[in-house]
């Protein structure tokens, strides 16, 4: 991974922290995107000296802004010539409905559309670097998702869980249409379930959820195995090549069967071109 730049997105704390510690401790020239400036400046330092690598660049950005993504788009397309691995991280749970500047359900905003936005812009870069791989993080609640086409900003019944499952099995359906799209190009896509990790990301759910995830965090992954197993997608001659593939730990497994609706993946596609304008 020596001077391959990669770009990591929720890059300051658990997960993506992790991911852009175990790739800078390759020698790749990791590019960490963050929204909170304190935060990330203060991570960026921290892999920075773990790593002994000071070629480890923070970009600030509101994913849930697409004119901010967008200008992250400029920013690294002026920057940097090329890019080799590309991992959507970033993401939330919210247990209330809000929307974006941009008037979109936030999760559905964040969790999906930043991402599709992002590596739809970033393409071409990533095609004229290949061999690249793109990583979209998504979880094994997808399994219990269902696009709402007919509603898919939430806004007639929102509840937290509909909204999170409905984006992680969307980062599915986008990966495999998104292979499918790319075809032979020398660009693999992939999503990878870190599974049950032991991070803050749920950590202000209530109630029964709540009391769960605090029983059962004894039981979870770290934080660190699930960035070293993303790291390991990224990285490995095993997955060179490999693409619209489910990945668990270092296994690509079967998704849910709702994911591979080949008609669904496209109608998600249109109506989210449509949605951050690329339509």
């Amino acid at each position: 991974m020596d001077k391959q730049v990669c770009l990591v997105t929720g890059a300051n704390r658990g997960i993506g922290k992790e991911v852009a510690l175990g790739l800078a401790k390759q020698g790749a020239h990791v590019v960490m995107v963050c929204r909170n400036g304190q935060q990330g400046v203060a991570a960026q330092q921290d892999i920075q000296r773990l790593a002994n690598n000071l070629h480890v660049d923070l970009l600030l950005a509101d994913l849930s802004s697409q004119a901010s993504v967008r200008q992250l788009v400029d920013t690294v397309q002026s920057r940097y010539t090329c890019l080799h691995v590309l991992i959507n991280n970033a993401g939330l749970m919210l247990s209330e409905r809000a929307v974006s500047v941009d008037g979109l359900e936030m999760t559905l905003a964040v969790n999906h559309l930043a991402g599709f936005l992002l590596t739809t812009l970033l393409l071409d870069l990533l095609k004229r670097s290949a061999p690249a791989r793109i990583i979209n993080v998504t979880s094994v609640v997808h399994q219990w998702g269902s696009i709402h086409f007919d509603d898919l900003q939430l806004e007639q019944g929102y509840d937290i869980d509909k909204a999170y499952y409905q984006s992680k099995l969307a980062n599915v359906l986008f990966t495999y249409e998104l292979s499918r799209r790319l075809g032979t190009v020398g660009i693999t896509v992939n999503s990878f379930d870190p599974r049950m990790t032991a991070t803050d990301f749920a950590k202000d759910r209530k109630g029964f959820a709540g009391f769960m995830a605090k029983v059962w965090k004894p039981f979870m992954n770290s934080a660190e195995t699930s960035g070293e197993n993303i790291v390991h997608l990224a990285t490995s001659p095993e997955f060179a090549g490999v693409s619209g593939q489910y990945v668990v730990n270092r296994k690509a497994v079967k998704s849910s069967s709702a994911s591979y609706d080949e008609q669904a993946a496209r109608q998600l596609w249109d109506m989210s071109a449509a949605l951050v304008r690329l339509a």
